[in-house]
């Protein structure tokens, strides 16, 4: 084993030694080039798979973490601005438990947290604004959670109640969040923490939770609609601006043809919140009532003290009305009273903010490319489509003008000459391609040429040395032999093919000195 170890790196070592300067540097660079590959092979593969073991860590329990970390020699990665803290997948279980340990993380920054260390000595005071912060906290970690938001800070305003007050002050609340860079909260997430807020504070309204970004933009305002401020309003008049207008352009180009048509479509909302409560009473004639008196007054002779008189309508005594009689009267009175069941129906209606109010559309129709249609069939199809009511007052009009299609020319134009431009390119790199392909392959018909006629030559001239040496025999062999001159022949003959073999080496080693002595031989020749 050895033996043919030493054997093998003999012949390396030949080898390497036969190699021109240009092809020693190629094989160490090469050999370098490889080694350095299968050493980043090697590291890759024996580089352990991370997992996170903490995310969305405050700087302070990151800090902790990464200490701990270090004490335990457990190799760790930072990720996420330092808020996300990796370790190898197959030790995340272990070191979550020996965190958990140590107390970590701690989430001191906020939350609930905070209302662990209070005790029986606490002031009523301190208890409120540890309640407020323990909130405050934990709804700016909630906030966080949400996609896009990278910080949240949160302040409630929570006044004490009054026990003898009607009218109590709202609890309101505000809301600061920073998003990543290039990202914002579009209406729909700001409604998201409108209500989020509201729903975790007793007495907290929707209506009264602020919502502003990190650049001062308010988001939500209070009694603002849904949740939503002057943009969010103008966003809902172009979304139903683009519904209608989307509605009634796919109509019209299946009836005239696409771009044969343009619609335009103006909506006005209405965003005021209206309740309306509604009371009727009814009863039914054929109903028993519900209870029934009657009562019946007779009087009949004089008064008692000797006036005589008649009862009134009123139920008092009219002594005038029997003065000028004989002292004799008569009075009936009879009253029923019944109490009929009468029935209540109690309605309530809310409005919801956005309800369209009017609608304005407008449509341009180009009679060049549109003959067979005529302007009633088009406003009919419209009002249908759109649903235009004349008690809202929406209004529609519709003409038929050439349309300026000097930009759909110009862009058509555009468009080809690019593509002209773009296939002249394809076609001056094909041809570039093509000729430095051709380049490639006549240079290397080129090389090979000459490495074919330098090895002929090569060839030749061994051949002629050859010759040479055989001639120069035979003309010796010639002469008459001699003991000594045989001996003498024999050893020049074993010189001659060692010479030989040297020779032969050397031109296989050193080709071109060879060349060139043979060159300045053949020179000197006559």
């Amino acid at each position: 084993m050895k033996q043919n170890l030493t054997r093998f790196l003999q012949r390396a070592q030949q080898g390497f030694a036969a190699f021109t300067t240009g092809q020693k540097v190629v094989a160490v660079v090469g050999t370098l080039a490889v080694l350095l590959g299968a050493f980043l092979v090697f590291q890759w593969a024996a580089r352990p798979s991370m997992a996170p073991l903490y995310s969305d860590l405050s700087s302070t329990d990151a800090s902790a973490v990464v200490e701990q970390l270090e004490a335990q020699g457990t190799p760790y990665e930072l990720a996420g601005d330092g808020t996300t803290i990796m370790v190898p997948r197959d030790v995340v279980r272990a070191t979550r438990i020996d965190m958990s340990g140590e107390g970590l993380p701690s989430g001191s920054e906020g939350g609930y947290s905070l209302l662990d260390d209070q005790g029986l000595t606490t002031s009523d005071f301190k208890e409120r604004t540890d309640y407020k912060r323990a909130m405050e906290g934990e709804l700016s970690a909630t906030i966080e959670s949400i996609d896009g938001v990278e910080t949240a800070l949160v302040h409630l305003a929570i006044p004490e109640k009054q026990v003898f007050e009607e009218e109590q002050a709202p609890t309101t609340a505000s809301v600061l969040v920073g998003t990543r860079t290039g990202s914002t909260l579009d209406p729909g997430q700001v409604q998201a923490v409108v209500n989020l807020v509201a729903s975790s504070i007793d007495g907290l309204e929707p209506e009264q939770v602020t919502v502003a970004d990190a650049t001062g933009k308010v988001l939500s305002t209070p009694g603002g609609v849904a949740g939503a401020d002057g943009t969010a309003r103008a966003q809902m008049v172009s979304d139903v601006q683009e519904e209608y207008r989307a509605r009634l352009q796919s109509m019209l180009d299946r009836v005239v043809g696409v771009g044969n048509s343009t619609v335009q479509v103006s909506a006005e909302l209405d965003f005021d919140k209206s309740v309306s409560e509604v009371v009727q009473y009814d009863s039914e004639a054929d109903a028993l009532p519900l209870s029934s008196s009657r009562s019946t007054e007779s009087y009949d002779g004089a008064a008692a003290d000797g006036v005589t008189g008649v009862v009134g309508p009123d139920g008092q005594m009219d002594p005038a009305a029997g003065a000028g009689g004989d002292g004799s009267g008569s009075y009936r009175k009879n009253e029923t009273t019944l109490d009929n069941a009468v029935g209540s129906r109690s309605e309530r209606r809310e409005s919801t903010p956005g309800a369209i109010e009017r609608l304005s559309i407008g449509v341009v129709v180009d009679p060049m490319t549109a003959q067979q249609a005529n302007e009633t069939d088009v406003r009919d199809l419209v009002m249908g489509t759109a649903g235009i009511s004349r008690k809202r007052g929406d209004t529609i009009s519709v003409a038929f003008l050439p349309f300026d299609r000097s930009a759909e020319e110009a862009a058509a134009a555009a468009l080809e000459e690019a593509e002209a431009e773009e296939a002249a390119a394809r076609r001056n790199a094909l041809i570039r391609n093509a000729a430095i392909g051709l380049l490639v392959i006549g240079a290397l018909v080129f090389l090979a040429f000459r490495s074919r006629r330098r090895a002929r030559q090569r060839e030749e001239e061994t051949t002629y040395i050859v010759e040479q040496l055989r001639e120069r025999r035979q003309a010796q062999a010639a002469l008459e032999p001699s003991p000594a001159l045989l001996a003498l022949e024999e050893s020049e003959a074993s010189r001659a093919d060692d010479l030989r073999d040297e020779l032969t080496e050397l031109i296989e080693r050193q080709p071109d000195d060879v060349a060139a002595l043979l060159r300045g031989w053949l020179s000197e020749r006559p």
